[in-house]
């Protein structure tokens, strides 16, 4: 029997199937992030789908769309919004910035200066901005979907470590192989390429809520508990490794994994979900150690070091 958390990747899976390529395990990370209501970063070279991909998400999930295209001008008050004064009412009111929608596309975020990465902050967490010691809720549903340029792009700045905590996932996208590729030029290698079709109606309230009901139902054990806790633990204490997964990182990597397995119609989590989770969740949150930098150590070497190390529970 297909559940409501299955139905809802089924329908993500074909909007963005009607518009890009070879994407379903890119939508099975965004499925889970609409579910967790966490954030997700998206990495590749440009020119890859990733604009493409975060609007199609957003068309599938209705709600209100903005983008912001980062930029080592933008500030703050861009993307916030700012208080102007009404002369008709003779007082300032609250004018909001585009940070103020269902589905956020931040597009390049690493080309934004620091300042104005810090400023989604407190929006990524609280899902509220505060403005002049006046507090505005963002909208329920809000999602960030930001992009990232490779890091030595010109250019760009890399995201401050509290940032990096508080995206759920990371998407890394490559280039798609060759059959896929084929598909993509003979579908928009028109001199005028035709728009994507427009698909099926946007996904309802009540269709999110019945997934996430779905995902709620999926068991943890203690034991599987006790294997994300020790996961976490060997980030912490690994000597190539500066900093080590957060609290809020081992939250992220048992949500994850019972979202995983809630896919796979299953009403309990399995080790080997953690193990798909635990990369997409770890890899961007943690930092090498400085000596280790100079080894050649990235962390995703170290993510699948620690899954080979640490014992699984039976």
């Amino acid at each position: 029997m297909t559940t409501a958390l299955q139905q809802l990747e089924a329908r993500l899976q074909q909007a963005v199937g009607g518009s890009l390529v070879g994407m379903q395990a890119a939508v099975r990370c965004l499925t889970t992030a609409v579910v967790a209501r966490g954030h997700v970063l998206v990495e590749g070279v440009p020119g890859i789908g990733k604009t493409r991909l975060s609007r199609t998400l957003a068309a599938a999930l209705g709600g209100r769309f903005k983008r912001i295209q980062g930029t080592a001008d933008l500030m703050p008050s861009d993307i916030i919004g700012v208080h102007v004064y009404d002369g008709a009412q003779a007082k300032f009111s609250f004018r909001p910035g585009p940070l103020f929608a269902d589905v956020l596309l931040f597009d390049e975020i690493n080309r934004a200066g620091p300042k104005t990465q810090s400023a989604l902050l407190e929006a990524m967490e609280e899902r509220q901005v505060s403005v002049d010691d006046r507090r505005y809720p963002l909208p329920k549903e809000f999602l960030v979907v930001a992009t990232q340029n490779p890091r030595d792009f010109e250019g760009t700045y890399p995201l401050p470590e509290s940032q990096l905590d508080r995206f759920m996932l990371r998407i890394q996208l490559g280039y798609v192989d060759d059959e896929a590729e084929r598909e993509v030029l003979a579908r928009y290698g028109a001199i005028e390429p035709v728009p994507a079709a427009a698909g099926e109606a946007p996904l309802g309230a009540d269709e999110l809520a019945a997934a996430r009901q779905a995902a709620e139902a999926v068991h943890a054990g203690p034991e599987l508990i006790q294997y994300v806790q020790a996961l976490a633990r060997a980030t912490r204490e690994h000597a190539r490794l500066g900093l080590g997964l957060s609290t809020r990182g081992a939250l992220a990597t048992l949500r994850v994994a019972r979202i995983f397995a809630g896919l796979r119609g299953e009403t309990y989590v399995a080790p080997d979900d953690v193990k798909e989770a635990f990369p997409l969740v770890a890899t961007h949150r943690l930092l090498a150690a400085a000596d280790a930098l100079l080894e050649g150590t990235t962390t995703a070497g170290v993510v699948a070091e620690i899954l080979d190390q640490v014992p699984v529970p039976r």
